[in-house]
């Protein structure tokens, strides 16, 4: 019994003092390799391995460092790092670390680095020469946040750009002085709308020039002392010079806006400048007859017709006694509109030489 209780002490002691060498023998085993795989916390760690790695097995690249930043100083983790070897496709590839580090072995060369991550702007180096055995670091990577940028494509309204035509018109005038508004000079004008109709026809009837052009007319029939029952002096000259405004009043705002509306034309001479002068006399002459609806198709000009012989209706309201009727009225209709014959010619010929805001005309 003391012989067997002492060997079994023995052989307890021996097992633990073997399980005791057993322990610190894999201790030291394992510790060295724990540490090789111990993930690096800081950028020094992680350079401190990648030289002892090279020193053991000999340096025949290069390495490239660096550390990613945003604009306050805060490390970007993620961030994605690209070496472009100079004249090569060839790339190189790395992902910073939590601390924004990167490490990049090339082999000796010329390289551009492109850093980018998500929602800031990529930000690109210069040349970057990295030499057999170099640790070469990259400074001041700093990726600022991305400009928003929103493309915009605004297209105009017809409206819109009718009224930027018509703001061209209303600077066009003959010698200077007489408004000249109702002309276009481009082919292809976008149609006007109700409001820009009586508008045209507004400023045209209120211009300072279309004053001016019915004081000279009535200073003309004061002198060669038509309509007699006016009389001489200067209430004939007023009288005179307030019948040549009503005409020129009525005629804009019955043959440049009210008719135009009703039957969708537009009141405008449209300049061609172009073709033969028997061509462009042809276009001119057929203006009294034939004017651009707002669906942009030639059709009867109605408005132009018809708003000479309403005039000539509206001057009986005003005009002596003598010279009233339906006569009247079908004679000065006539005459009105042999007039706007020759004012078309004169726009296409003369005008364009002696009006602002006007292209250069190139006669045949």
């Amino acid at each position: 019994m003391r012989f067997g209780t002492g060997c079994a002490r023995r052989i307890g002691f021996l097992r633990n003092c073997g399980l005791i060498a057993i322990e610190l023998f894999l201790a030291t085993l394992l510790s060295p390799a724990q540490q090789l795989i111990k993930p690096a916390t800081t950028p020094a760690e992680s350079l401190a391995a990648a030289r002892s790695a090279e020193d053991s097995g000999g340096a025949t690249s290069g390495t490239v460092i660096g550390t990613v930043k945003d604009t306050n100083g805060n490390t970007l983790e993620g961030a994605t790092i690209t070496l472009a070897a100079a004249g090569s496709e060839e790339t190189r590839t790395a992902t910073a670390d939590t601390n924004g580090f990167f490490l990049l072995s090339v082999d000796p060369g010329q390289y551009v680095a492109t850093v980018s991550s998500p929602g800031l702007a990529t930000w690109t180096s210069g040349g970057v020469a990295v030499e057999a055995g170099e640790y070469r670091e990259i400074p001041n990577i700093v990726l600022r946040v991305s400009p928003a940028i929103a493309v915009v494509r605004v297209t105009p309204s017809q409206e819109e750009i009718a009224e930027e035509q018509i703001g061209v018109q209303e600077h066009q005038r003959i010698g200077g002085m007489f408004p000249n508004f109702f002309v276009s000079y481009v082919p292809e004008a976008a149609p006007l709308t109700t409001r820009q109709k009586f508008e045209l026809a507004w400023k045209s009837s209120t211009d300072r020039g279309t004053f001016l052009a019915d004081a000279i007319t009535a200073g003309v029939e004061q002198a060669q002392n038509q309509y007699p029952a006016y009389r001489q002096g200067l209430r004939g000259y007023a009288k005179r010079f307030g019948a040549e405004y009503a005409n020129d009043a009525g005629s804009d705002l019955i043959g440049g806006a009210i008719l135009p509306t009703l039957f969708h034309q537009d009141p405008r001479y449209f300049w061609r400048g172009t073709g033969s002068y028997f061509s462009r006399a042809a276009y001119a002459v057929s203006t009294i007859a034939i004017a651009k609806g707002d669906n942009g198709k030639w059709q009867p000009n109605y408005s132009f017709v018809l708003g000479n012989l309403a005039s000539g209706a509206l001057s009986n309201l005003y005009y002596p006694a003598g010279n009233r009727g339906w006569g009247t009225t079908l004679k000065n209709g006539a005459v009105t509109t042999l007039m706007g014959t020759t004012g078309a010619l004169l726009q296409e010929f003369v005008f364009p030489h002696f009006s602002r805001g006007v292209p250069k005309q190139s006669d045949p």
